[in-house]
């Protein structure tokens, strides 16, 4: 596994691009995204679980029901959310990039962030579809055009990318996403988009994609709110020449590692990029009985408000760790917890068998005031682990929030 540069336009097939059309009154912001394969490519999505659904959701998981897609487009600016018309402009919008490129419009993956419930004009989009498809690009520049354009309240653009071998076949993977406030997945994410070119079906796919949320975007807290546009697709458009995987294996087991790189580096990227945030927080937890476990006591913790505002302050409140554990409805034995903090600055442990140890505040206002923090979490019931990834709470974030509208 080699890391590379590319993002979406690493694999082999895949055209990227990325303009301001007209959502966006800051001309300056690009607000329309798409990504294009020269090839129709297995897709799969996973989406968000609130049950107020943007209609781009609605849209893509119909288009691709079938397990296939060609194209990606996204506009920033406007979510397509609680609009009356809202299905009709998501269908329009696949309709028309689908006559640029001369595919199929059910071969469209529709996507949409912004403010909810206002209306989306489908005029800025048509007009700018032609400049859209016109700039399409093969290289790094079309990648980091489209990540640009996906932006909302984001400081920093996202992309990542891979490549690894299949049977002797150098193979790419990459991806871009969105993402900094509104961010609480549940079986999904912001909006992430991922390419690659290995040839896999669409069922093996599907089963990669769902396996992997759960210890990566699942497994992201900035704010604790669920937002109504969330989602990530792969496209595998099978142009690197690999023999087609059709069934768990050991190319399905390498595939499943190289998507496990591309959305675990995005997910710290998301998280480092909180609205407000000036400092990513990791949460290890090992030692438990289980993942699921694991996995509770990591997500109830980086999702407190009280640990996430102690590490904006550089405040090594370890109190406020175990009352996350303890409501986290995980089984722990509270007797066996250790905690300790760690960054670039060094290590300081504040926890051991549930009691509180002397340690130099001092040395822990260091570490706590690095870019990026560990909290550690030793459980001692078990062999399984899990990471979470948040941000600290600022005055920023209400800043920001405060006014998202104007």
């Amino acid at each position: 596994m080699k890391q590379i540069s590319g993002g979406v336009t690493a694999a082999a097939g895949f055209l990227a691009s990325g303009i301001h059309c007209g959502i966006r009154k800051n001309q300056s912001k690009k607000d329309l995204a798409l990504i294009f394969s020269e090839k129709r490519a297995a897709a799969a999505a996973i989406y968000t679980q609130n049950i107020v659904k943007g209609a781009p959701l609605i849209v893509t998981a119909e288009n691709i029901s079938d397990g296939f897609a060609q194209a990606i487009i996204c506009n920033s600016g406007n979510a397509n959310t609680c609009n009356e018309n809202g299905i009709e402009i998501a269908k329009e919008t696949c309709t028309l990039v689908a006559s640029a490129l001369s595919i199929a419009p059910t071969d469209v993956i529709v996507a949409s962030t912004g403010v909810i419930g206002q209306p989306l004009d489908i005029t800025p989009i048509k007009n700018g579809i032609p400049a859209l498809v016109a700039s399409l690009r093969p290289d790094e520049e079309g990648s980091a055009d489209a990540a640009s354009a996906i932006m909302t309240t984001d400081l920093k653009a996202k992309e990542t990318a891979v490549s690894f071998t299949l049977g002797g076949v150098l193979c790419h993977m990459g991806g871009i996403a969105k993402g900094s406030g509104m961010i609480n997945p549940n079986m999904a994410t912001m909006l992430v988009f991922i390419t690659t070119d290995v040839a896999i079906s669409p069922e093996m796919l599907r089963l990669a994609l769902s396996r992997d949320v759960a210890d990566s975007f699942n497994m992201i807290s900035i704010d604790g709110d669920t937002s109504t546009n969330d989602m990530v697709t792969v496209m595998a458009n099978g142009m690197a020449g690999n023999a087609m995987i059709t069934a768990p294996g050991d190319d399905f087991d390498v595939f499943c590692k190289a998507l496990a790189t591309i959305t675990r580096s995005l997910s710290r990227m998301i998280a480092a990029d909180g609205e407000g945030a000036t400092k990513l927080l990791v949460c290890r937890v090992s030692g438990a009985l289980d993942c699921e476990n694991a996995r509770r006591i990591a997500k109830s913790v980086i999702c407190s408000n009280l640990v996430k505002a102690a590490m904006f302050g550089a405040d090594a409140n370890w109190g406020r760790v175990l009352c996350a554990i303890g409501y986290s409805g995980a089984k722990v034995d509270v007797s066996k917890i250790s905690v300790s903090f760690s960054s670039s600055a060094g290590t300081v442990n504040v926890c051991s068998g549930g009691f509180g140890i002397p340690f130099s505040e001092e040395d822990a206002k260091k570490i706590l005031s690095q870019p990026e923090i560990n909290i550690n979490i030793g459980l001692g019931d078990g062999v399984a682990s899990a990471e979470a990834w948040g941000c600290d709470l600022t005055y920023d974030y209400v800043k920001i929030n405060g006014d998202y509208r104007t």
